[in-house]
């Protein structure tokens, strides 16, 4: 009875873990000695080589990712047990729930909201040519692609705070990026650093509307979406204005282990969410597969829509719109003065979306910023870049702000949705599907911008899938906060759909052991 009272430990094998977490630390140390060792040449570090110091760091890290790693997925309890501690329900245990969390989203939207501060000093000391340099975010974004999908499914197999943890490991191992000698090197840091930024996400989602009871929830995480996201480009952007001018762009990795390590720490304070480990205790499992089987598929393909759409807005049109405005004479708005209003206006902008998505309607509210975003295009689309200069900041702002509401609203709506078994495989998709737009949004829109019409053909090109996806939202849409809907009915209704699709996926998987009595071997691979 004591020990229960007492908070779960962080993992079931400590020592192991923290064997792991010291051998990464040294690895990282090793690093950052190295970097601090190149004062003397500027802190440049191109063209070095790997000497046999750093391979071996290199190694202590991989090694110590992989062990602490492993200490962390074998936590899982055989079915029929429970060993982790559930969610705290007292108020206190939820706001330091929200407040570890909200700091695991700042540091998570900090890592690729660095790359826009690295690339200048990075191109000139690796001398890249525009397209070379052009690599970095893609690869980036491509590996946040590939973290969504694998950190959404680990979530829902091994759970949600193992996944968090293991993408702070990542985090800490990918830190050294600041102190590769090769521009290879640094896309390789850069793809498993993505990858990390991607996992922790929709796990965080999940998490949260596991964790935090039915009513104001809502409106936390859609607060929590939009301000980490400001928070963590915030951070990136001081932390680059004040060290970059000292020691050049390599330190801003480095700059970032102190909060890395904290996360671990704070990692202590996350614990499973009730529902997951109940769930986890009963047989069987919902395959990925079922977002795509009714009854989820309408879901599915409502929340892709939007993410898609929100994407190539984003990466695409939204990535060129600087240099568009900087070119126009009637503009008159530098790159900088727009990123600084993107992320001052996401302030007050996730603030009213999370209190229209609270008091009035979820799908409502993501429908109105998916119109507001059409909106801001279709007045781009018509004056292009000569308009005067109240109506193209006037646009810009209504843009800026269409969007912001719009990613603060996809993770926590895909997280209310869908149902226990696949809600971390159902985020993770959703945050992979809007990360897209990364990959292909701007070579598309760049494609657009060297044909007729230019600016304009491009707002008007992006505007389109916006629009079919908010009309998508009003008509298919889900209501999680749908009037006469009781909390205790929707959960009633959630734990059927979870149990309707875990038989489905039980019995696809016990079919062989139903066959005759003959089969040699086939008995113990079912089990």
């Amino acid at each position: 009875m004591t020990s229960s009272a007492r908070p779960a430990s962080l993992v079931s094998r400590p020592v192991m873990f923290w064997s792991g977490v010291a051998l990464t630390c040294a690895g990282v140390g090793q690093h950052v000695w190295m970097f601090v060792d190149s004062a003397s040449m500027g802190f440049h570090m191109a063209m070095m080589g790997m000497s046999g110091v750093m391979w071996a760091a290199m190694a202590a890290i991989v090694v110590g990712v992989v062990v602490a790693g492993f200490a962390v997925t074998r936590t899982a309890a055989p079915a029929g047990t429970v060993g982790e501690a559930p969610a705290g329900t007292h108020p206190a245990h939820r706001r330091r729930l929200i407040g570890v969390l909200s700091f695991a989203l700042m540091v998570d939207q900090m890592k690729p909201a660095t790359l826009a501060f690295i690339q200048p000093g990075m191109r000139t000391e690796f001398q890249l040519s525009a397209a070379e340099i052009s690599w970095l975010p893609t690869v980036a974004l491509s590996g946040t692609v590939l973290g969504s999908l694998v950190g959404g499914r680990s979530a829902d197999r091994i759970g949600r705070r193992a996944t968090i943890l293991i993408a702070s490991l990542l985090f800490l191992g990918t830190t050294v990026c600041g102190a590769m000698p090769t521009y290879s090197g640094i896309l390789v840091m850069c793809a498993l650093m993505g990858m990390a930024a991607g996992g922790m996400l929709p796990v965080v989602y999940a998490l949260m509307t596991e964790s935090l009871p039915p009513g104001r929830r809502a409106a936390i995480m859609v607060l929590q979406a939009g301000l980490t996201t400001t928070g963590g480009y915030m951070a990136a952007a001081g932390l680059a204005a004040v060290l970059i001018p000292l020691t050049g762009w390599r330190v801003l990795w480095f700059a970032q282990l102190p909060l890395v390590l904290i996360l671990i720490a704070l990692n202590r304070w996350i614990p499973e969410s009730a529902a997951f480990t109940a769930q986890r205790a009963r047989p069987g499992h919902v395959p990925a597969s079922a977002l795509f089987r009714r009854p989820q598929t309408a879901k599915t393909l409502v929340v892709s829509g939007y993410a898609l759409a929100w994407g190539l807005v984003y990466w695409g049109f939204i990535t060129f719109l600087p240099s568009q405005l900087e070119a126009s004479a009637e503009g008159g708005m530098s790159a900088a003065t727009l990123l600084f209003l993107s992320s001052l206006l996401s302030i007050p902008t996730c603030a009213v979306a999370a209190w229209l998505y609270l008091r009035w309607s979820a799908k409502g509210t993501m429908v109105v910023y998916a119109a507001l975003t059409v909106v801001a295009l279709l007045v781009l689309a018509a004056v292009g870049m000569d308009g005067g200069r109240a109506v193209l900041l006037t646009a810009v702002i209504l843009l800026f702000a269409g969007t912001a509401g719009v990613v603060a609203l996809i993770g926590p709506y895909t997280a209310e949705i869908f149902p226990l078994a696949i809600r971390g495989t159902a985020g993770g998709w959703a945050a992979a599907v809007g990360k897209s737009g990364g990959a292909f949004g701007p070579p598309l829109i760049a494609l657009v911008l060297s044909a007729p019409g230019g600016i304009r053909t491009a707002a008007l090109l992006v505007a389109l899938p916006m629009a079919v996806a908010g009309v998508a939202v009003a008509v298919r849409g889900d209501d999680p906060h749908a009037a006469g809907q009781a909390p205790a009915e929707a959960s009633r209704l959630d734990n059927e759909l979870d149990d309707l699709m875990r038989g489905e996926a039980v019995i696809a998987e016990r079919i062989p052991p139903a066959a005759p009595p003959a089969g040699p071997g086939d008995g113990g691979g079912a089990r």
